[in-house]
């Protein structure tokens, strides 16, 4: 049986200016079908090659899939359902499947919109993965449909939803196979190294209101940290790898695995050959001030943080349990490490003005982080504060939730206003890096670093790339009132979707309602048992009452 796995092609201008990033997600299902017995696996990275519909076309047709896999963040999903709705064309007996964050929450909405996907992989695709691929080898397709935990898919004019599968228990067992990837394009511009994205947890404890993250990958695991090490001394030794991200959501939650990650680094020799970033939290690096050095030492260069927002009210709003000290000292401490530090800044909010994002900047530029982004707030569809938003978003043309375009709309500001403010903020912020402090700041590594994150933000902005610039015609604050995201008005939540989202309200509503019941009644039972108490003593309710009342606002 012939899989073939296909990542689809889709540009924003966002993180991809840094570099092109290797599909980690190929790399782990592959593993996991190579393990299970199926070897001929196949990968084509139609976003990195840049494919046209016509190359792509050609591709399948040449590879001749029995089975064709797709995944897809939110701003991806159009971009996927077109792949699958090629292969319907070009490869019509083959089964077509979905998988990643947007279709495992959104899958009413992807397979009323995308009729020609056959069946969506909901959450952590691995084991679900290969059960699936079993069934189809053993032709229990679709006849087992419903008996295979995790999946999605339309039997008529119904869609049906499988049980919810179990988390992969066994992350130890995972054995990515990356030489499914093509290693010569896959390079971080600061460095011009290759690059790969590892992962060593999954999961978050934390639930951000605006991420995703938490949700998908439930529950919070942790791989062997020596496991880990040997995968990345495999990137190095057999495909050249030079810089690696963790893709963990927060690698340093575990203090004592991330240690034991670190030492394991130093142990082999690694910082010497291998430098690596990850992203954290705030509290994790003021927690770890004493180690931080010790981080650097393994090779830890460069750190993104959460800050989110300059005003402590966004930070209360995004439940980030963070505040704005925190932030500025985490930063100056990775600084007196001699780690790269990353601000991360969330704009966009329907109460954003010119005077907050003149906030962020003053902020970005007192902190002194070596690189700062402004990222437009991003409402996934699937998160909590969505929901408490729902009635201010206008726009459900997916294709632009990328963090680069405009999605909701500032009551003080309009959508051009708000990105040329966004522009303002990068220019300053950059000029006077390169004119003051790149240059001037460290040597060897430091400025070779720095002044190679500058080359790539050059590249993308002569290019126009950054920030989609160019699709979108900003040149400039004389172009803020001119500027066209291109949305497409005819996307709408289908039916479906809609009618599962206000089914969840309900049950969430019902859910507080009988919380609040419960709460009232332990109230009264309580008055009840002081009444008893005070009887059994002797007294009666007349002589209670004056002190019962206090008592009870207490309970």
């Amino acid at each position: 049986m012939r899989i073939l796995l296909v990542h689809p092609n889709y540009h924003s201008g966002g993180a991809e200016i840094a570099g092109n990033w290797p599909p980690a997600w190929a790399a782990y299902l592959a593993g996991a079908l190579r393990s299970a017995g199926y070897d001929d696996v196949q990968f084509v990275d139609a976003m990195t090659n840049n494919l046209t519909e016509a190359d792509l076309r050609a591709r399948i047709r040449d590879i001749a899939p029995d089975v064709i896999g797709v995944t897809s963040i939110t701003p991806s999903i159009y971009a996927a359902e077109e792949v699958l709705k090629i292969a319907s064309q070009e490869v019509p007996g083959a089964l077509r499947m979905l998988g990643g964050v947007h279709a495992t929450f959104m899958f009413k909405q992807v397979l009323s919109e995308a009729p020609w996907v056959d069946v969506i992989v909901r959450g952590e695709g691995e084991e679900i993965l290969v059960a699936l691929m079993d069934a189809v080898r053993d032709r229990r397709w679709p006849a087992d449909a419903r008996r295979i935990k995790g999946l999605a898919f339309r039997e008529g004019d119904e869609i049906v939803a499988t049980q919810a599968a179990p988390t992969v228990k066994n992350l130890d067992g995972i054995d990515p196979d990356w030489t499914i990837l093509e290693w010569g394009k896959y390079i971080y511009v600061p460095l011009g190294v290759k690059v790969a994205i590892p992962n060593m947890a999954r999961g978050c404890p934390f639930t951000c209101s605006f991420c995703s993250q938490w949700k998908f990958w439930r529950d919070y695991r942790v791989r062997d940290p020596k496991k880990v090490v040997d995968e990345i001394e495999r990137l190095v030794n057999d495909h050249g790898v030079g810089f690696f991200i963790l893709a963990d959501e927060e690698p340093t939650i575990n203090k004592k695995k991330f240690v034991e990650f670190c030492q394991e680094l130093i142990d082999r020799g690694l910082p010497d050959r291998i430098k690596w970033g990850i992203n954290t939290r705030v509290t994790d690096i003021y927690r770890d001030r004493d180690l931080l050095k010790f981080y650097r030492r393994a090779g830890l260069v460069h750190v993104s943080l959460g800050t989110e927002a300059a005003a402590q009210l966004k930070l209360d709003q995004f439940n980030k349990e963070t505040t704005v000290a925190e932030n500025k000292e985490a930063i100056r401490l990775l600084r007196e490490a001699d780690i790269f530090t990353e601000a991360q800044f969330i704009v966009g909010l329907d109460n954003e003005t010119a005077e907050t994002l003149e906030e962020t900047f003053q902020m970005a530029w007192d902190w002194q982080p070596d690189l700062a982004n402004w990222s437009m707030y991003t409402p996934w569809p699937f998160t909590p504060l969505y929901q408490e938003l729902a009635d201010k978003v206008e726009v459900f043309d997916f294709s632009k939730y990328n963090f680069v375009t405009p999605i909701m709309k500032p009551e003080a500001l309009t959508r051009g206003e708000l990105l040329d403010g966004v522009m303002k903020n990068y220019r300053r912020f950059y000029m006077r890096k390169a004119l003051f402090h790149y240059p001037w700041r460290g040597t060897g590594f430091r400025r070779r670093y720095l002044l190679g994150c500058l080359k790539a933000f050059l590249k993308a902005g002569v290019g126009r790339t950054f920030y989609d610039l160019g699709k979108v015609g900003y040149w400039g604050p004389q172009t803020r009132n001119s500027v066209n995201f291109d949305f497409d008005k005819t996307r709408t939540i289908a039916p479906a979707q809609m009618a599962d989202w206000e089914a969840s309200a309900d049950k969430a509503r019902r859910h507080k309602e009988r919380q609040e019941a419960l709460r009232a009644q332990g109230k009264e039972r309580a008055l009840e048992r002081n009444e008893a108490k005070a009887k059994a003593c002797g007294g009666s309710t007349e002589q209670m009452a004056e002190f019962r009342l206090p008592e009870a606002e207490n309970v």
